[in-house]
């Protein structure tokens, strides 16, 4: 009897738990390590373009099973309140992470994939077998490793990731709101000065409020509350909004140093999944739906370069990094000029002016940063 395929996924996200359940269905033996407890709330914009949705139906995951929001309507706003709006050929659908994670994680259980609640403190690398060593005194040994632990780890560190050693300037804070005049089909984003904010509502009607804003124009005030109130009112969209909305969580949550930089694809011999390959501004609107699009690619590329129960690691890596850079390369850059344009008020005025005399440029600009439907 031949010796199964053994695959150790470090962190259970979109990403992770995606790639988990596609090769737990081509017969990979596949354990998965996360630090939380289901089911979670995460900092996140929650909002899923439809671009992914034949993938995930593909692997028998059908998000229609959690009642989500379907978007088709974009709004943008400049810092002034300068406002347009467009519909999105494809759309997608508002989903919180709390019901999406948990969701994908019984659905990987139920099919056989190991999911242990532990948090990994060293990965070794020899002769062609890697070790996982986790804070509870577990060690995993397996034939491949994915990387899906989000946008920072302390195992970044371990692994001398270049992006971790620079200090990054950006911090997300997430909440959700009750505001029953906010409507199902529409995604907003709202510029501020030194970041912007995203609106959608998700499967339980509430609607997910998530900004990110530079470190710069957050240290000047004492909490996000303070920062809201001078900082996000000046945008009239988020005023209103706001002082018409009830707060659903106790407090907001938020996540510090996000880095934009380039990120290494694959790490001594780690495939990097998700965030932990490389963000993308979320001003683009498809970071969740790129996260399980890597993980589509990691696993194909997996089963392409298994002959016989023998990897051919070499290939697997060219693969992939192929793969990704025809994938999201060119959405990665767009999308880092876009936020450049966005984060400059005389800059933002100025596009917002010009997509209102020619508005075939804002279909162009989502065209840009989103891709077609998968399968």
């Amino acid at each position: 009897m031949k010796e199964q395929k053994k695959v150790t996924v470090l962190g259970g996200g979109l990403a992770g738990l995606t790639a988990a359940i596609h090769l737990s269905k081509y017969g990979f033996e596949v354990c998965v390590i996360e630090k939380e407890a289901y089911p979670r709330h995460k900092v996140c914009g929650e909002y899923i373009s439809a671009e992914i949705l034949p993938y995930l139906k593909s692997l028998e995951l059908d998000l229609e099973e959690l009642s989500p929001e379907h978007i088709s309507k974009l709004i943008y706003s400049t810092t002034s309140g300068n406002k347009i709006e467009t519909e999105l050929d494809l759309g997608g659908i508002g989903l919180s992470r709390y019901a999406l994670d948990h969701f994908l994680y019984q659905k990987a259980v139920k099919i056989g994939v190991k999911v242990l609640q532990d948090t990994v403190v060293n990965v070794v690398f020899i002769e062609e077998k890697f070790r996982v060593d986790t804070i509870n005194s577990r060690s995993i040994v397996s034939d491949l490793v994915l990387g899906a632990y989000g946008k920072r780890s302390n195992l970044d560190k371990k692994l001398k990731r270049e992006f971790i050693e620079n200090k990054n300037g950006w911090l997300g804070i997430k909440s959700h709101y009750s505001n029953s005049n906010f409507p199902e089909d529409t995604v907003a984003l709202h510029n501020f000065e030194g970041g912007y904010c995203g609106l959608s509502k998700t499967e339980t009607g509430a609607v997910n409020v998530c900004y990110l804003a530079t470190y710069k124009s957050f240290k000047k005030h004492k909490d996000p509350e303070a920062f809201k109130l001078n900082v996000l009112y000046k945008n009239p969209y988020l005023k209103e909004f706001f002082e018409n909305s009830t707060q659903l969580f106790d407090k907001d949550l938020s996540i510090a140093q996000i880095s934009f930089e380039r990120k290494s694809i694959v790490e001594d011999h780690i495939l990097m999944l998700g965030d932990a390959a490389g963000l993308i501004h979320p001003l683009c609107g498809n970071g969740m739906a790129m996260a399980m699009h890597s993980a589509k690619i990691a696993s194909e590329a997996i089963i392409n370069n298994y002959n016989d129960f023998k990897l051919d690691r070499m290939a697997l890596e060219q693969e992939y990094r192929s793969q990704w850079k025809s994938n999201f390369s060119s959405r990665l850059k767009f999308g880092g000029i876009l936020q450049r344009v966005l984060l400059n008020p005389i800059l933002a005025e100025s596009t917002q002016k010009v997509v209102s005399i020619i508005p075939s440029i804002l279909p162009f600009i989502i065209k840009k940063t989103h891709g077609s439907p998968i399968v």
